[in-house]
């Protein structure tokens, strides 16, 4: 069988960021100590070798992987408000290790010092546009400072431009907004968890979240969103046959469509050791229509709620 490169992921200065919580120590496990914030601090971080998937290979196709067992190390994007931040707040409730991005400083900065307050040095945060690929590189880098491995990676991260108007009169810069978080960012995001999953011994699974438009229905006055949201699914299937053409059995991608309860579902999927694919759903059809045109009516406040950026 041909092999199939995965992109390397080469060395770089990390990018300014924010830190909360004791970082973390290969032999006791996570210690406390660090500092609330952390600016501007640089980190080269050594060059992976670029690697390559060979299905007849016994190092892939036959490597034994470690149980995955709580309390899980989560990584979400876009997760200092909306949806995002309620299940931050849920996998922290359950007793989850959690690390929270958004490419606003200040709001890492703000809701990690409301986080810390209420849950200790259990969580982390640093800020990424997933947008680019160098901000994800350096988020997986802060990962593996901070909590070694992530056992569940949410793609939470979305946008809609705060626009609600007809494709004809959307503005090229949101329409660019749209595609490049939604999609490309979704895309980025993907390659550089399965990356970083591949080498771990406990394996991780990679949770992409879908909305309105996932299922195929119109989306009127936000096609641009339920366009990119539509190719959501579409993606995670692709991922999920390239993982299994090539017997990758320590990785696994995820569609999920969100509510805050759902937490206890996505922590049974590591938990059960499973490395099926799984469909998560909740916020579909009517319900993800309803929830999008109520907060829609009530402005870009309340919108920001349901669409995270």
């Amino acid at each position: 069988m041909a092999s199939v490169a995965l992109p390397a992921i080469s060395s770089y200065t990390a990018l300014p960021r924010i830190l909360v919580g004791g970082r973390f120590n290969s032999t006791s496990g996570l210690v406390g100590g660090g500092s609330l914030v952390r600016r501007s601090l640089p980190c080269l971080c050594s060059a992976r070798k670029l690697r390559t998937f060979r299905a007849e290979t016994p190092d892939v196709s036959k490597r034994e992987r470690e149980p995955m067992l709580p309390p899980y190390n989560v990584l979400i994007t876009g997760s200092t408000k909306g949806i995002g931040y309620a299940l931050a707040r849920e996998f922290l409730k359950a007793g989850d290790n959690v690390l929270i991005c958004s490419r606003s400083a200040e709001r890492v900065e703000s809701v990690l010092r409301d986080l810390r307050k209420e849950f200790g040095e259990r969580v982390w945060g640093t800020v990424c546009d997933v947008r680019e690929g160098k901000d994800v590189k350096a988020l997986v880098s802060f990962a593996h400072e901070t909590l070694g491995y992530i056992d569940i990676w949410i793609n939470n991260a979305g946008s809609n431009a705060y626009s609600y108007k007809p494709l004809a009169e959307t503005s090229d810069d949101d329409l660019m907004e749209v595609v490049t978080t939604n999609t490309l960012g979704l895309m980025i995001c993907c390659r550089e968890a399965i990356n970083m999953m591949f080498d771990q011994p406990r394996g991780g699974h990679i949770f992409n979240i879908d909305g309105a438009g996932s299922d195929g229905r119109p989306t009127p006055r936000f096609a641009a969103y339920g366009a990119t949201k539509r190719s959501v699914v579409h993606l995670t299937k692709s991922l999920q046959a390239e993982l299994q053409m090539h017997e990758v059995k320590n990785v696994m991608v995820h569609n999920l469509s969100v509510a805050e309860y759902l937490v206890s579902s996505i922590r049974s999927i590591p938990g059960s050791q499973s490395m099926k694919p799984t469909y998560i759903r909740f916020l579909t059809g009517f319900k993800a229509y309803s929830q999008i045109f109520s907060r829609l009516a009530f402005g870009a406040r309340r919108n920001r709620y349901l669409i995270e950026d």
